[in-house]
């Protein structure tokens, strides 16, 4: 690949992180699924990268993120993991990876490292899943956690909808925010959550926040890079800001070039390959001779 699109810079880790919110230095997170795309990312000097399971629609068309696999996760991280040099990197453990057993959990976390070379795995929910939190830690397995709208809670909660909007869903917030905080996650994603919400919890923890439509006043943001592209067949959310359409992009360059090979105008001479004058004399030549034999 030719592009560069960043200078060289330091590796990030769980201490960077840690550092960028005691400067109030805002943390910038986007998600990558496959080698190229997490290339670009690292070298335009984003600062966390994550295989989010959003892979499960942006990559392989489910309709949620629920069916996505662990060996489908980790396919496209170890792609990541490859074009990864600076950032931090993240993968999501996928729904039911670690919901039954916290073992399997210890298991599934483990492998995303060893294989997919993952700097800290993500999962969803608070208080009820400390145990899993803290094994996975005990284990050395950094953990970022994820409250507010979970999608892997999608049947749950009925849909895709805004949390903490009553007092009482305003204090589990707020109690989630604080248990995994002491446990020591590293990141705290928080999701879907009005931004008054999100603004205390980050005053209250030391955690880093990373806010995905939680408001501007989160230690830092994330976006899955397909809504940022405009790389989606759906209309954005609310808090989406589509920096590009790379999708109409991508779409208008397919149509030219089905209507090039169509009328012949590709390729034309100059992206050919040609024989030299002398060769081509030879085969000339030879061609000639054959066709008077065949006379």
């Amino acid at each position: 690949m030719s592009i560069t699109t960043g200078d060289f810079r330091s590796k990030i880790t769980v201490n960077t992180l840690s550092e960028k919110k005691l400067k109030h230095e805002p943390i910038t997170c986007l998600t990558a699924y496959d080698y190229a795309t997490a290339r670009l990312v690292d070298e335009a000097g984003i600062d966390v990268i994550l295989v989010g399971d959003s892979l499960a629609q942006t990559m392989l068309g489910y309709d949620s993120t629920i069916p996505v696999t662990v060996d489908e996760m980790l396919h496209h991280a170890k792609a990541v993991r490859r074009a990864v040099r600076n950032a931090f990197l993240v993968v999501d453990m996928p729904y039911a990876s670690y919901h039954v057993d916290v073992r399997d959990a210890l298991n599934n976390a483990a492998r995303f490292v060893k294989e997919g070379g993952a700097e800290a795995v993500k999962i969803e929910g608070g208080e009820k899943r400390l145990e899993v939190v803290h094994r996975l830690m005990d284990a050395e397995i950094p953990v970022v956690g994820h409250i507010g709208l979970t999608p892997q809670s999608l049947n749950m909660m009925g849909g895709y909808k805004v949390q903490g909007k009553t007092l009482s869903a305003i204090e589990q917030l707020m109690r989630d925010a604080t248990v995994l905080d002491r446990a020591g996650v590293c990141l705290l994603v928080l999701e879907g959550i009005p931004r008054e919400v999100a603004s205390m919890i980050t005053e209250a923890v030391e955690t880093p926040t990373i806010g995905i439509g939680a408001g501007p006043d989160c230690d830092g943001q994330i976006l899955v890079i397909h809504d940022l592209l405009g790389m989606t067949f759906q209309p954005p959310a609310k808090f989406v800001r589509r920096y590009a359409d790379v999708g109409q992009v991508i779409a208008n360059s397919v149509k030219t070039y089905r209507d090039d090979v169509k009328t012949r105008a590709y390729p034309d001479d100059a992206e050919c390959y040609h024989l030299s004058k002398e060769m081509f004399t030879s085969l000339a030549a030879i061609v000639e001779r054959k066709r008077s034999i065949q006379k």
